[in-house]
């Protein structure tokens, strides 16, 4: 019997005070993923009310909400770059309750934001932190957690994630039954109805400082990483941290296993350690948890969680019906992920990943066929629109004169036969481009203003700075100032039926539900069990940097993507990422389940 076998041996074995400790940790752990869970799914019930009411006091741009959803996954993409390097250099614990600090702090920095800038700040911190966590809990429950439970422990991250989901979209759906019976009441001004909307966003930002207080709070008593303490030569307090959660003699195999694959106390040489970081066993490991990480974003997963609302309403689902739509679809992520938890280390992660790409792909081409054939009826009357311009400035309503002026007229054929109409007008001044969208139901028919002064956005402090060094890779503000206003695109069309809403609505559900079976559980796996202990957390940080990078490239070109070439392009993107993740997972992933961190390194040696 192996070392590896008899300390798996031993696990039943625990006390009640060792499974009391288990259970602290991967509560407290898992606590992270509720935050990371909150951080990507938070915006989608505050930007409909952002575009409502920031947008306009603010002036922001399409650009500019885009760079707001994105500026988690950016914050997130920065601190990828030394999240690895700050656990080994101060511990896994330390980097947690750093993550945790800024989380809660990033709170107020919104909540409070009276502009562009804090907002921004605000939404980078918590990416900042997203980032962290994104690394370091899953790194210290893989390294704290035996070879038996590592599967359903590092589970429970991702299943708290899926919690966060769902907390996120609660608190958006009671905003909008809120917004919503303001509106409805009776005389309820302008004003009124913008205070609502102003305070929900706020609000919906407020309701998550709690969780950030337990995760930090409770981050206190936790134990250090036991691997990361034999690293730094600190057997003694390994030992203790182990025998808080295993008995004396499960507690000294696995000493002993991590000993011999650390590097010497003093020396940070071991036999293993020799071998150039350019060898087989470290570049194939290490190559294949990235292209899992990148593929895992590239099915557009965060994106379509963050504007599930929006792409909802699109779809034809209205207002607090599509919140409705958007909690069910976090409530199903959560409920699959607990029946992934159960399977993950009994059918293995290579099964499970071919299952839930395989299901993804489908989900996103029935999506995609379903937006095609409501965006296919569309006309453009760009030529209408921009004879409408005066002064390089334009001011318009979707009303009865404008969509006749477009070319529609009352009964037309569409989905909604003589009903409401949407219009997307994309246009731009020189290389400054920017979408607006309206209905022809919209309470009031708010009009679309466009002028130079809102869409001209000037270049800030270090902005200018990287101008005069032709760094800044951003539109030119010189270039715009005395370009004309083009219209470029003034799609128009009818609003998709509540049933087409619902058809999407499905795909969405089915996609959400591959996505919580395979990838949702399983990329976390892979992040740390395939990375090698001599590069474990510089890798991982490396590999969530890739992912994280490819996530805010989505996210930031979304809106503008979707303005320009409709959602039926995104989704064909997002199925063809998909098919590569699909071939990934049968022909290059091994299967880990059951091994011990230190018997998957080994395979790769071979």
């Amino acid at each position: 019997m192996t070392d590896a076998t008899a300390s798996r041996a031993l696990t039943a074995a625990a006390s009640p005070q060792s499974a009391w400790a288990m259970r602290f940790m991967l509560f407290i752990a898992g606590m992270g993923g509720l935050l990371y869970g909150i951080d990507i799914g938070i915006i989608a019930g505050a930007l409909p009310y952002l575009e409502s009411t920031a947008s306009l006091a603010w002036k922001l741009s399409t650009q500019q909400l885009g760079f707001i959803v994105a500026a988690v996954l950016l914050g997130s993409v920065l601190s990828s770059l030394f999240a690895g390097a700050l656990a080994d250099l101060i511990g896994r614990k330390a980097a947690m309750l750093l993550a945790g600090a800024l989380f809660t702090l990033s709170i107020p920095v919104i909540a409070l934001a009276e502009g562009y800038t804090p907002l921004l700040l605000g939404r980078l911190l918590q990416g900042i932190s997203g980032g962290l966590i994104g690394v370091v809990v899953p790194l210290y429950l893989a390294e704290c957690l035996g070879a038996d439970n590592r599967g359903r422990g590092t589970a429970m991250f991702q299943l708290l994630l899926t919690i966060g989901l769902v907390v996120a979209a609660l608190i958006g759906l009671y905003q909008a039954r809120t917004v919503e019976a303001v509106t409805a009441a009776a005389g309820s001004s302008a004003a009124a109805v913008f205070a609502a909307k102003d305070q929900a966003w706020r609000s919906i930002f407020w309701a998550c400082l709690t969780p950030g207080l337990i995760f930090t709070l409770g981050g206190l008593l936790l134990n250090e990483s036991p691997r990361w303490l034999v690293r730094q030569g600190r057997v003694a307090a390994a030992r203790a941290a182990l025998l808080r959660s295993r008995d004396a003699a499960q507690a000294e195999l696995e000493l002993r296993e991590m000993q011999e694959a650390a590097p010497a106390a003093g020396t940070g040489v071991s036999a293993s350690a020799q071998d150039p970081l350019l060898s087989r066993r470290y570049l194939l490991p290490f190559f294949l948890a990235c292209l899992v990480l990148a593929c895992t974003q590239a099915t557009g997963i965060n994106s379509i969680l963050a504007y599930a609302v929006n792409i909802l309403n699109q779809a034809g689902l209205p207002g607090a019906v599509a919140n409705s739509a958007d909690v069910a679809i976090k409530l199903l992520n959560a409920l699959m992920t607990v029946v992934a938890v159960l399977l993950v280390d009994r059918k293995g992660r290579k099964f499970l990943l071919m299952l839930g790409s395989g299901g993804i792909m489908l989900s996103l081409l029935g999506a995609a066929l379903l937006f095609q054939g409501a965006e296919s009826g569309r006309r453009d009357g760009r030529e209408a629109v921009q004879a409408l311009v005066q002064d390089d400035a334009l001011e318009l309503r979707l009303d009865a004169a404008l969509l006749q002026r477009l070319g529609v007229q009352p009964g037309a054929e569409g989905a909604q036969a003589g009903g409401a109409q949407q219009l997307t007008l994309s246009y731009a001044y020189g290389p400054f481009t920017n979408v607006q969208t309206r209905r022809s139901d919209e309470a009031g028919l708010p009009a679309i203003r466009i002028s130079r002064a809102d869409t001209v956005q000037a270049d800030g402090v270090i902005g200018a700075f990287f101008r005069r060094l032709h760094l800044n890779p951003f539109a030119d503000p010189a270039a715009a100032a005395t370009a004309p206003l083009r219209i470029e695109q003034a799609l128009v069309g009818p609003v998709p039926s509540a049933t087409h809403g619902w058809w999407v609505a499905a795909c969405i559900f089915a996609f959400v539900a591959s996505f919580a079976v395979g990838p949702g559980v399983c990329v976390w796996l892979a992040l740390s069990e395939l990375m090698p202990t001599r590069i474990r957390s510089n890798g991982m940080s490396i590999a969530l940097l890739i992912n994280q990078f490819v996530s805010t490239v989505i996210a930031a070109v979304f809106l503008p993507t979707v303005g320009q070439h409709g959602y039926a392009a995104m989704f064909y993107f997002w199925a063809a990422c998909t098919l590569v993740y699909f071939l990934t997972a049968a022909f290059l992933l091994p299967e880990t389940k059951g091994k011990t961190l230190e018997e998957i390194e080994a395979a790769f040696r071979r």
